[in-house]
């Protein structure tokens, strides 16, 4: 189709969860759509992040699309925390129960999206020549999907191999008895390492700020909840609307000052042996109370010495800089356990960072470690990375991030002033990062809808927020993440302003129940805060 341009009513970039759900959706309204995935298979991170050990850290039942009863009891998972290859399997078995692929072009990559203002219309074009023009431009390009490349002096000169969790290769990578490193202690890297010590002939983990590492418990599925559950579908998926993560958790016992020490250390032993992210929530003040936070922190952090023999190793794991929760918690199967190992040594970079690669290993300001093997673990260009990579531009030839530099600006985590008829999902001021990706997709996906069919019957042909609507959304989300402990902290979810310092929570910090009625109470009933115009 060279040389000739294709016209849609939608276009979709991205064939992750939120893109293989758009995609079904457009297409059952009668929709013309079509998607756009960079990829050679559907999955978006779950077909980058193939590295070894990689791990969904919630739910495998909660994982899940819930929007269609038969779907969700069409498929068994086989553990209560799926694996990557797993995980990436379901989502094909979905793009082929839902028949998206006829709509899908896959090893496409968008590499500009002009907004025409006469036309109202997106030109889009693509690195295979083709370019079409869509009405409605929806970005399922995710958070959490663009790798932070490494930029260490030297990697040139590397002789050996070298990996990113966030782009591994889809073919085996053998580090079977060769000596490796594992550059990077957040999930991925947690998770990598946890694998790779099985069977490296000796793995240097290289970390320079420790994590709170909490149990998954992993086990098999459960059939009796998953039949449970499939008996109210919908329900369940409503029940996670409700939630403030948008999965059904043991809920908050209250305010953590409302208990007796011994009593708050008995609340914490039994959310420790349920496993994963509920320790998060224990207590409805520890976000905002430092004390408590001291409490559950401190909690974590003794458990580091119960799992690791050498107390200098302990010492250089353990947390300390900053409060729990206010960066991810990470969720492992057996992380602490392999620096008790022979062939595992931790090289803490706090004190001793890496000055540069050489042709055999890695030099440190101390040391000198030969590696055969490297892997970068150092996470991603958060939230604007993969939109700014599809070059998508309003009429002044602005992108969404430029006008992101001083502070976020978005109308309900869905759309910007300035760029008519753009929707990105799970998008900065939602509760993106924050929610289940599944749940949160399944919400934006059905409001966009919603959106575009109020647009159709007012027979408008461009929808875009307000400047006021925009700062009252704005104003209201830097209000709920005022309190945060997590606001005051570092870290890629806090955007500081290089002008004047000032800080901003880039997700919706008020939950994802919160984020529902709030959103139900500014639209209304006539989608108030969008501009329709005919």
């Amino acid at each position: 189709m060279n040389g000739q341009v294709e016209e849609y009513s939608v276009v979709v970039v991205g064939a992750g969860m939120g893109g293989i759900y758009a995609l079904h959706r457009f297409a059952e309204l009668g929709h013309s759509v079509h998607g756009f995935e960079g990829a050679p298979g559907v999955g978006g991170v779950w077909y980058h992040n193939a590295y070894p050990g990689a791990r969904v850290d919630l739910e495998s039942d909660s994982y899940s699309y819930m929007f269609d009863e038969e779907l969700y009891t069409g498929w068994d998972w086989s553990e209560r925390y799926a694996a990557q290859p797993e995980i990436l399997r379901y989502l094909n078995y979905v793009a082929d129960r839902l028949d998206v692929r006829r709509n899908l072009s896959l090893s496409t990559r968008v590499t500009s999206a002009q907004w025409n203002p006469e036309e109202n219309r997106y030109l889009i074009k693509t690195d295979t020549g083709r370019t079409v023009r869509a009405r409605y431009l929806v970005m399922a390009t995710g958070n959490l999907s663009r790798p932070k490349d490494p930029d260490f002096k030297g990697l040139g000169d590397f002789e050996g191999e070298w990996y990113q969790t966030s782009h591994w290769p889809q073919t085996p990578v053998d580090y079977a008895g060769k000596r490796v490193a594992v550059i990077g202690t957040g999930s991925s890297g947690v998770q990598a390492a946890t694998e790779i010590a099985k069977t490296a002939g000796h793995l240097y983990v290289m970390q320079r700020t420790p994590h709170y590492v909490v149990p998954a418990h992993n086990r098999p599925a459960d059939p009796v909840k998953k039949e449970r559950l499939s008996r109210k579908v919908l329900e369940f998926r409503d029940e996670s609307y409700a939630t403030p993560v948008g999965y059904v958790l043991p809920p908050p016992v209250g305010r953590g000052v409302d208990y007796s020490p011994e009593q708050r250390l008995q609340i914490l032993e039994t959310r420790w042996a349920f496993g994963g992210q509920c320790l998060l929530s224990t207590f409805t003040d520890q976000g905002t109370n430092i004390e408590i936070n001291d409490v559950v922190s401190q909690f974590v952090r003794s458990k580091v010495a119960q799992q690791v023999d050498d107390p200098q190793t302990v010492a250089k794991l353990m947390p300390t800089s900053y409060p729990l929760g206010t960066r991810r918690l990470v969720i492992d199967t057996g992380y602490y356990p392999i620096f008790n190992q022979d062939n595992v040594s931790l090289v803490d970079m706090r004190d001793n960072p890496i000055e540069r690669i050489t042709a055999t290993g890695i030099k440190t300001r101390e040391a000198e470690y030969e590696v055969d093997v490297i892997v970068f673990a150092l996470g991603f260009e958060a939230f604007t990375g993969a939109l700014d990579q599809a070059n998508v531009r309003n009429e002044h030839g602005q992108q969404p991030s430029d006008r992101w530099a001083y502070k976020p600006q978005t109308y309900l985590g869905l759309m910007s002033n300035a760029f008519p008829n753009l929707f990105t999902l799970t998008g900065i001021q939602s509760p993106s990062v924050l929610a289940n990706f599944f749940t949160l997709n399944n919400y934006h996906v059905d409001l966009v809808d919603k959106i575009i069919g109020y647009a159709e019957e007012a027979r408008a042909e461009r929808v875009e927020p307000t400047l006021d609507a925009e700062k009252k959304w704005g104003d209201h989300c830097n209000e709920i993440a005022e309190p945060m402990l997590r606001r005051a902290v570092d870290n890629y979810m806090v955007h500081v302003n290089r002008y004047d310092g000032s800080r901003f929570f880039l997700p919706y910090a008020g939950g994802f129940d919160r984020y529902v009625a709030d959103v139900d109470e500014y639209l209304g009933e006539k989608y108030e805060g969008f501009e329709f115009t005919s």
